[in-house]
C-alpha cells in the first residue's frame, strides 16, 4: 500500500502531465492531422536503434545504444520542473520524509513516463519481428536484450534526474552587501523600447519555471536543421519530408511564440497602465518581435537557395515557398483574434500548403 507521500507525488505528476498535454493540445492537433502517416512510420521505428545496434561493431553499437537511452530519458528531464515544482521542493525539504520514500516516489513518477514508452517499444519491436528482416534474424536475442537494457537504463536515468532535483541545495556564503543608496537618480535609456521589451518579455520567458525560451530555442534549432537537411537532401530520406518538417516547425515557432507574447500582454495590462510609457507601442513591438525567429529560418532558406547557383532545385519554387511562408507568418500575428478552431485551421492549412509547394523544390 502506498504511503501518503507517494500518493501525493503521483497525483502531482498526473496533474502536471495533464496540464502539459492541455498546453500542447493545439500543437498536437497540427502534428496529428497533418502528419498522421509519417507519425505511424516513426512509431514503428522507435525500437529500431536498439535492434539495429546488435548488428554493428561495439563502438558504433555503444554510441547508438547511448543515444537511444538518452532520448528515452529526455521527457523526464524536460518535464522535471513540472513533475517536481520548486514550490513543492521548498515545502517538502524540512519534512521528515524517509529517503526510501523519496526514491520510491521518484522511481514511480519516472515510470509514469517511461511506462507508456515501454509499450511503444513493445509494439515497435513486434512490428519488426513480424517483418522479420534478414539483418535481424541472426542477432534477434542480443537485439531484444539491448532494447530492454536501454529502457531499464532510461528509467534509472529518469529516476536519478528527479532525485537530483530534490537534493538539499548547498549552503552558500552570503554576498557582501552594498551600502544603502543615499541619492536616487532615475536611469534614462537611449533605446527604451528594446530595453523594456527585454525586461518584460525576453527575460520572463527564461526565468523560474517558464519554459517558453527553451521551447522556442528547440523549435528554432529544429527548423534550421530541417532547412539544412532539405537543401542537402541526403539519399535515405525524401526531400519532401524535410520540407514538411520545415513547414511544421516554422509555423509552430511563430504560433507558440505569439501565444506566449499574448499571455504576457494579458498579465501586463493591469499593471502597465500606470507606468510612464506607452504600453500599446511596447505591445506592438513585442508582437512584431515574435516574427524574428521565423524570419531567421526564412533568411536561412533564402541564403541556401537564392544566394547560390541552382544545382538541381527550382528557384521559382523557392521564391513561391518563401512568399507563402512569409504571408503565413504575418497572418498568424495579424489574425490573433481568431477562435481556437480558426487558428488551428489557419496553421494547419499553412502547413499543408507549404508542404505541397516544398514538395516541388527538387522535382
Amino acid at each position: 500500500m502506498l504511503d501518503s507521500y507517494l500518493r501525493f507525488r503521483l497525483h502531482l505528476a498526473r496533474h502536471a502531465l495533464l496540464q502539459f498535454v492541455a498546453s500542447l493540445q493545439s500543437s498536437l492537433e497540427y502534428i496529428l492531422l497533418a502528419f498522421a502517416p509519417v507519425m505511424l512510420g516513426l512509431f514503428a521505428c522507435i525500437a529500431l536503434p536498439g535492434l539495429f545496434a546488435a548488428t554493428l561493431p561495439w563502438p558504433q553499437a555503444l554510441g547508438l545504444f547511448a543515444a537511444q537511452t538518452l532520448l528515452a530519458s529526455a521527457p523526464v528531464y524536460l518535464l522535471r520542473k513540472r513533475l517536481h515544482p520548486a514550490a513543492v521542493l521548498t515545502w517538502s525539504l524540512p519534512l521528515p520524509i524517509a529517503p526510501r520514500s523519496k526514491w520510491s516516489a521518484d522511481a514511480l513518477v519516472a515510470g509514469m513516463l517511461v511506462g507508456p514508452l515501454s509499450l511503444a517499444y513493445a509494439a515497435s519491436t513486434a512490428i519488426w519481428l513480424y517483418q522479420w528482416p534478414d539483418w535481424l534474424r541472426p542477432v534477434v536475442t542480443p537485439a531484444l536484450l539491448l532494447t530492454l537494457a536501454s529502457l531499464l537504463l532510461a528509467w534509472l536515468l529518469s529516476t536519478l534526474t528527479l532525485a537530483r532535483r530534490a537534493r538539499m541545495p548547498a549552503a552558500r556564503k552570503p554576498p557582501r552587501s552594498n551600502p544603502p543608496a543615499t541619492v536616487y537618480l532615475p536611469t534614462r535609456h537611449a533605446h527604451a523600447l528594446p530595453y523594456y521589451w527585454r525586461q518584460l518579455f525576453w527575460l520572463p520567458f527564461w526565468r523560474a519555471e517558464n519554459v517558453v525560451g527553451f521551447q522556442q530555442t528547440l523549435l528554432l534549432a529544429g527548423a534550421l536543421l530541417s532547412v539544412g537537411a532539405w537543401i542537402w537532401h541526403p539519399p535515405l530520406v525524401p526531400p519532401a519530408l524535410w520540407g514538411a518538417c520545415t513547414a511544421l516547425l516554422t509555423m509552430l515557432l511563430t504560433d507558440r511564440g505569439d501565444k506566449a507574447v499574448a499571455e504576457q500582454i494579458t498579465l501586463l495590462r493591469p499593471v502597465a497602465a500606470a507606468w510612464p510609457l506607452n504600453p500599446e507601442r511596447l505591445y506592438r513591438a513585442a508582437t512584431l518581435f515574435t516574427l524574428l525567429p521565423a524570419a531567421t529560418v526564412l533568411a536561412g532558406f533564402a541564403l541556401l537557395t537564392l544566394g547560390r547557383p541552382s544545382s538541381g532545385y527550382s528557384r521559382t519554387v523557392a521564391v513561391v515557398w518563401l512568399c507563402a511562408a512569409a504571408l503565413a507568418q504575418l497572418a498568424i500575428v495579424a489574425l490573433r483574434r481568431l477562435s481556437t478552431r480558426g487558428r488551428v485551421g489557419l496553421v494547419l492549412g499553412a502547413i499543408l500548403l507549404l508542404t505541397a509547394i516544398g514538395s516541388e523544390l527538387w522535382n
